[in-house]
């Protein structure tokens, strides 16, 4: 079904029927009258963008003729009145390092108007043009075409951790996987606002960076808190003890963050199971190294914590770091659970506990609420951080009537998982629950496909005291460890991929869903809960929700949700956009939101009689984008293209400046997919928004040189966007 704007204005507390949620009410854009030049409140002239929108103010007739060409850009596309200036690339100076790679996340902390401190995250390399540019940017050479024919020869990895110390090839295996590790993690600049009012770097003792291997080989180990510590301290563990006791080597996989209200950055550790190993025992304990080998092709790289005998149950945390203390190299809080972390957004409202909600990216992954133990005083206080260390985690479960409920993951929830019939699944896979392996000797999980095999389950497993059958001191920390599992045990709800979560000034969550697409290794998320425009199932292009705690109390352990924005394709009920990613809360209350679609698909053609629902069918949208979703106001409902990125990049953590006339914005993985390439031009099946078939000639640039020129390879970059006037964004 088709929902109106005035569904929108009704679930966003703007129009009748404001305090009933309608889990399906999707704001899309059906009944949305013409808007003529497209102004009105909206203070830019929305991009040319590759298919037809309901907000273009076009007839049937003429979107055909107006989208018959569309020539793709490898350019950060921005409206004509907006300019952007590259802040710092892949290579540039950071402390007594340099900028990492692929950059995402982005906290701004300013201190005066003048002055701030900008964290960056470095989430992971993108082998191909990483391999190919190393030597340009960092100047240095890398033993790749060594490591490659060792590894051949044992079919492509290698347990690298067992080598000998004086091995020649694992000395060139560290050497590799110390630049590739190096290259992650997170940094901080200091900035200040030069006379024309440009943000620009102003280096000085606090630039530091904290990468993958902070601690190997200097004093900058990463430190612990919460329940967590009870776990790396144990003398007697099942598994892999890496002898470091709470001392931890590193930060990677470092994707979405959050800023708190006392100027902190929390960054989320994410896929980290590429690098080490995610499995763990009942006890809290890692499995050895060498079940996550190192893996090297001519197009991919992975496990490069194993050669440095890295101890898995230490990364998948959320990493506090405090960028105005230039000895701060993060600390993860183990009460905040251990997962694929994304999206976090921190809710401190005074005489009330601190709240933490974040999300595990994975298809099947939760949403999450942690809440302190103690309660906020000031939300400006930096104390607040202590509130980190001690609280209860929580675990969505979402009731199709636009209902739900927080399930504690603590020893004494009862074991009721979700069944395998309630998984969304496709024509390649069934619907499977994913649970701690039944031999609590064995570590990891063991995959259920039935109804029958989990209620089987649940007459060994009373409790999640009996999965993780320890000492009392330590039972709380091996659940936080394992909480995917655990979260799964309990019964938490199977979602889809949740990768960002905001809190609107009325205290209500925004979380962007980004794809429903079940995949191998993770499962699908909740058919009855994750449905496309026109109810299908399952559906990638994704969701943003918005979710009201009952009694708008951050500890409330009911709530209600509902859908306020879908993707997919406005002929078939989206807005337009898909797979959305990042969201960004400007000056006056509204949305940016930028989307996370695969590098893989972009422009990729597919026949639309064949397929219309299929994971190929998103390369109609071209490259991944940004967008403004007004909130409120005259164009409330509706949603606009504010930029494009480069071929192959995915656009990350943008971010407003306080006064609102520059916008932070990291641009990843340029060039990601083959490097260097030529031109094609692709037949791309479209439709009208009421439906009606055309072509479009599509011209698309399949290399990158961004954010460089001519022979120059692609580097990930991070960039200010401002207007040209120097005006704020909201300004007319």
């Amino acid at each position: 079904m088709v929902w109106s704007r005035r569904n929108f204005l009704a679930v966003m507390g703007l129009g009748a029927g404001a305090a009933l949620f309608n889990p399906r009410q999707y704001p899309l854009t059906a009944a949305i009258p013409k808007i003529g030049d497209r102004h009105g409140d909206l203070s830019f002239q929305p991009i040319d963008y590759p298919i037809p929108l309901a907000t273009d103010g076009l007839t049937p007739a003429q979107q055909k003729t107006a989208f018959a060409t569309f020539a793709v850009q490898d350019e950060l596309v921005l409206p004509s009145d907006f300019f952007y200036t590259v802040l710092g690339q892949w290579g540039d100076p950071v402390g007594d390092h340099w900028f990492g790679f692929n950059n995402d996340y982005l906290g701004l902390v300013e201190t005066d108007e003048n002055t701030a401190y900008l964290l960056i995250n470095f989430e992971y390399i993108s082998f191909i043009p990483w391999r190919q540019g190393y030597e340009m940017a960092i100047g240095k050479s890398l033993p790749i075409e060594t490591v490659l024919t060792a590894a051949e020869a044992q079919g492509g990895k290698i347990n690298a951790f067992a080598l000998a110390a004086d091995n020649p090839v694992k000395i060139d295996i560290e050497a590799l996987c110390e630049a590739a590790l190096v290259d992650q993690g997170m940094g901080v600049i200091r900035l200040e606002r030069n006379g024309q009012g440009d943000w620009q770097r102003s280096p000085n003792a606090t630039d530091r960076r904290i990468t993958g291997l902070s601690g190997l080989t200097d004093s900058h180990y990463l430190t612990a808190t919460g329940p967590a510590i009870a776990i790396f301290t144990n003398p007697t563990k099942q598994g892999y003890d890496d002898g470091l006791g709470e001392k931890i080597i590193g930060t990677f996989g470092n994707c979405a963050g959050g800023t708190t209200p006392w100027g902190t950055v929390l960054s989320a550790e994410e896929n980290f199971q590429s690098q080490v190993p995610e499995a763990v025992y009942a006890d809290g304990s890692a499995v050895d190294p060498a079940q996550c080998p190192l893996k090297i092709s001519t197009n991919g790289l992975s496990g490069q914590g194993n050669v440095f005998g890295l101890a898995g149950n230490k990364y998948g945390w959320m990493v506090e770091i405090d960028p105005a203390n230039a000895n701060d190299y993060g600390v993860k809080h183990t009460a905040l659970g251990r997962f694929r972390h994304e999206a976090v957004a921190v809710r401190a409202t005074a005489n009330q506990p601190l709240a933490v909600y974040s999300g595990c990216d994975r298809t099947s992954g939760h949403l999450y609420k942690f809440v302190s133990a103690d309660t906020v005083k000031s939300p400006t206080d930096k104390g607040n951080s202590r509130l980190f260390t001690a609280g209860t985690l929580y675990g969505a479960k979402f009731n199709a009537d636009g209902t739900g409920e927080w399930i504690a993951l603590t020893p004494d929830t009862v074991v009721n998982p979700v069944r395998p019939s309630d998984i969304a699944v496709d024509s390649s896979t069934t619907g499977i629950v994913y649970l701690p392996h039944p031999d609590r000797n064995q570590a990891g999980a063991i995959a259920i496909d039935t109804d029958h095999a989990v209620a089987e389950y649940q007459t060994q497993f009373a409790t999640l005291a009996d999965l993780y059958p320890i000492e009392s001191d330590r039972q709380q920390g091996a659940i936080l460890v394992d909480a995917h599992l655990a979260a799964n045990a309990a019964g938490v709800t199977p979602t889809a991929r949740p990768e960002d979560t905001e809190i609107l000034p009325d205290g209500s969550v925004l979380i962007a869903f980004t794809s429903g697409w079940p995949s191998q290794g993770d499962g699908g998320c909740d058919r009855h809960i994750f449905q496309g425009p026109q109810g299908e199932v399952p559906c990638n292009s994704g969701w943003i929700m918005r979710l009201q705690e009952t009694g708008d109390r951050c500890d409330a352990l009911t709530f209600g949700w509902a859908m306020i924005a879908a993707g997919g394709e406005p002929s078939q009920g989206g807005l337009g956009f898909a797979n959305p990613d990042n969201l960004a809360i400007d000056g006056r209350g509204n949305l940016w939101m930028v989307t996370d679609m695969s590098t893989s698909k972009h422009n990729r053609k597919f026949e639309r009689e064949a397929d219309t629902t299929s994971l190929d069918s998103v390369g109609v949208f071209g490259n991944n984008s940004l967008w403004y979703l007004p909130l409120h106001g005259p164009n409330a409902g509706q949603i606009f293209p504010f930029a494009i990125g480069p071929m192959d990049s995915e656009l990350t953590g943008p971010v407003f400046s306080q006064d609102q006339k520059t916008l932070f914005l990291a641009v990843q993985h340029p060039g990601e997919l083959n490097g260097l390439r030529q031109t094609e031009i692709v037949t791309m099946p479209l439709t009208t928004t009421n439906g009606e078939p055309f072509l479009q000639t599509r011209t698309v640039p399949l290399q990158s040189h961004w954010p460089n020129s001519g022979d120059m390879l692609s580097r990930p970059a991070v960039v200010t966007i401002q207007r040209r006037t120097r005006q704020p964004f909201h300004s007319s």
